[in-house]
């Protein structure tokens, strides 16, 4: 236990042979549950799994007997959940659902051990874990309903994160705060997380997103249900690990999922009940850009058949345009507004 809170952490493992388990050994001491899921790998992560809770459970005292406890259908249609050994559960997937499914079946198993606040590390030994300890003290002390990870803010020079992450990250960035409204959240595809049983019991698990982009996605669950949410700054441990992210693939696909995700974060908190400025503001700045968009297009294709009337429209589909976004950027002023008692600055 960490300051009287039972700590859990979920560990999603897709071949991960060579990482995984140095990071079941590595864990602190006051870490009461592992949960490694084996998503479904094609080398020896398995047996590495139950080799390293082997390890593990055999320098520790033995615990008192609590067996995991299933939810009456989701963990067994998608696992099959081996014996625990020590403080370990290992998790094996009966197909491969990705990093967001693999967090996915340890939450749902850590919301059935009543576990207090619930971990997610990596299996590939990119995170300190000795740094754990600085994600769950925010919680721990009630300032802070969510707790993860911030690499951007780092400045050590030898673990700095990979240009082309980099871009990728702040292209991230920036979608994930106009869906989530969390906007001085930065680095939100970190996983290195902690949240607390209240706040993942208020976020529907059962819905959440499984591709890569679970973060970004648990993010605007948690906006919606006013969760508070905090960074801390964390140095990354880059290695001879390679990262299965297809980031062509990646970008476009979480982008469209954060773009519903916005849609349902207006309706949800500011149309249904009572119609927030910021909703008005960011639907008529849309649907107003659009329209100049559309006319502006026009205006250029009849100026190529010489009509001396398409100057006049472009003009006006440019005017357009900037009182489209004016209205966008009024929406994002009222949005920060919103949400700035949400976000809460961990490092300071």
């Amino acid at each position: 236990m960490h300051r009287d809170h039972e700590i859990g952490v979920v560990v999603p493992a897709y071949n991960e042979e060579g990482f995984v388990g140095d990071v079941v050994l590595g864990m602190p001491d006051y870490v009461d549950r592992i949960y490694v899921v084996d998503d479904q790998s094609t080398d020896s992560t398995w047996d590495e799994i139950l080799n390293a809770a082997e390890s593990d459970a055999s320098y520790r005292t033995p615990e008192r007997a609590v067996t995991t406890l299933m939810d009456g259908g989701q963990i067994e249609e998608r696992s099959i959940v081996h014996e625990r050994i020590g403080r370990v559960v290992p998790i094996r997937h009966l197909e491969n659902r990705g990093a967001g499914g693999a967090i996915k079946t340890g939450y749902l198993l850590a919301l059935a051990d009543r576990v207090d606040i619930v971990v997610t590390v990596d299996g590939d030994g990119q995170m300190d874990l000795d740094q754990m300890s600085r994600l769950l003290d925010p919680i721990v002390e009630g300032r802070v309903d969510y707790a993860k990870g911030n690499r951007i803010r780092s400045v050590d020079p030898h673990n700095r994160m990979p240009t082309f992450r980099f871009v990728g990250n702040s292209i991230l960035t920036f979608l994930t705060r106009i869906a989530s409204g969390y906007w001085t959240i930065m680095d939100p595809q970190n996983g290195y997380t902690a949240i607390s049983r209240d706040a993942l019991e208020a976020v529907t698990v059962e819905e959440m997103y499984e591709y890569y982009g679970y973060c970004n996605d648990l993010l605007v669950k948690l906006s919606v249900r006013d969760m508070r949410v905090g960074d801390v700054t964390m140095v990354p441990i880059y290695g001879d690990e390679q990262s299965t992210i297809k980031y062509t693939e990646y970008i476009p696909k979480v982008s469209g999922m954060l773009f519903r995700n916005f849609l349902w974060r207006l309706k949800m908190n500011h149309l249904v009940g009572r119609t927030h400025p910021l909703a008005i503001s960011y639907i008529t700045g849309a649907l107003t850009s659009a329209i100049a968009t559309v006319a502006g297009l026009w205006s250029a294709f009849t100026r190529m058949r010489s009509d001396e009337r398409s100057f006049g429209r472009g003009l006006s589909s440019l005017l357009l345009f900037v009182v489209g976004w004016l209205l966008v950027l009024l929406g994002i002023v009222l949005d920060r507004r919103h949400n700035e008692q949400r976000e809460v600055r961990v490092d300071d």
